[in-house]
């Protein structure tokens, strides 16, 4: 099989991981798994964050929600709850690399907001790709089959001919469903070796 296209996370994979809540929870003062908690089951926060993630709600509106189940201050809240992530080296110069053996890039996310926070932006993950698909401006998130097909459209590529790589398993199988060939992400070194061993077969 000859690949032509890749196709990244942001979140996990492009950077590192996403455990940002230990960190943040100790800067803000905060009990030992508040911050998961406010995003996975205080109903206002599971519903503000599906909202940011399709552009329902901006980062803003987010800000205010979380601040106000968490008890801190709101103002530029996603900034500081991302403030330990840092762009992943093998991730991003296995990318590179491909982009320089003439192999499409993509970077596909389910989004964390624009504004007043770019995180793309703030890591320098907004340039060096062929396509940016972000599930706020397109009003669909991963796993939608949808996102998958519109990342597929914007690279020119059918499935057959692309690698996915995510760190959450179930964002797979529709990227599967597509021809697509997924790598679920956990160590990052294993996944470059993957990658570069995947696109040189071309």
């Amino acid at each position: 099989m000859q690949y032509n296209g890749l196709i990244l996370d942001f979140g996990g994979v492009l950077t590192t991981r996403m455990i940002t809540g230990p960190t943040f929870e100790k800067a803000e003062g905060l009990e030992p798994g508040a911050y998961s908690r406010a995003l996975q089951e205080h109903p206002d926060g599971v519903r503000v964050y599906a909202d940011l993630e399709v552009g329902r709600a901006t980062q803003r509106q987010w800000n205010e929600v979380i601040g106000r189940i968490l008890g801190v201050d709101p103002t530029d809240l996603m900034r500081r709850a991302l403030s330990c992530l840092s762009p992943e080296p093998a991730i991003v110069q296995a990318a590179r690399r491909a982009r320089e053996a003439g192999i499409k890039v993509a970077m596909l996310s389910n989004s964390f907001g624009l504004e007043p926070y770019n995180p793309y932006r703030d890591l320098g993950l907004d340039q060096g790709f062929d396509v940016v698909i972000l599930s706020e401006l397109e009003q669909v998130r991963k796993p939608s089959p949808l996102i998958y097909q519109r990342t597929l459209d914007a690279l020119g590529l059918s499935g057959p001919e692309c690698v996915f790589v995510d760190d959450t398993a179930e964002n797979l199988p529709p990227a599967e469903a597509l021809g697509i060939t997924t790598i679920h992400h956990d160590d990052p070194v294993l996944t470059a070796e993957q990658l570069d061993t995947f696109l040189s077969r071309r």
